[in-house]
């Protein structure tokens, strides 16, 4: 990774913990976050997965339409540091904890890694 790639994916973290925290007090349900990119073609290729413990948290969530808020508070806390999504409806996904146990065996490598593909 190039010393510049350091730099992006430091101040990616950093905003993204911010999102995290405020998510995880307003958000019932909500567990983490994480993301991937590939700094060759970044920002198009950040994908920023957002987990729920429950697929009825996440179903809930929905139904309360909070993924616009969710995707509003990203958004926002990447915009700070200078990150703009291209698309942000593909590039932040919402995902279970019990999907992942269910579909891939609780192997969340290989599941972002799965839908990261399908970004591009």
């Amino acid at each position: 990774m190039r010393r510049t790639d350091k730099k992006i994916d430091n101040n990616v973290r950093k905003a993204l913990t911010i999102a995290c925290d405020t998510a995880l007090e307003q958000v019932e349900g909500f567990k983490w976050l994480t993301h991937t990119a590939k700094y060759d073609c970044f920002p198009g290729s950040l994908l920023v997965t957002c987990v729920f413990d429950t697929d009825e948290s996440l179903d809930n969530f929905y139904d309360q339409a909070l993924d616009v808020y969710f995707r509003k508070l990203i958004q926002g806390s990447l915009l700070k540091v200078g990150v703009k999504f291209k698309h942000v409806q593909k590039q932040v996904r919402f995902d279970t904890e019990e999907a992942c146990e269910r579909e891939h065996g609780g192997n969340w490598t290989e599941r972002i890694a799965q839908q990261s593909t399908r970004l591009h």
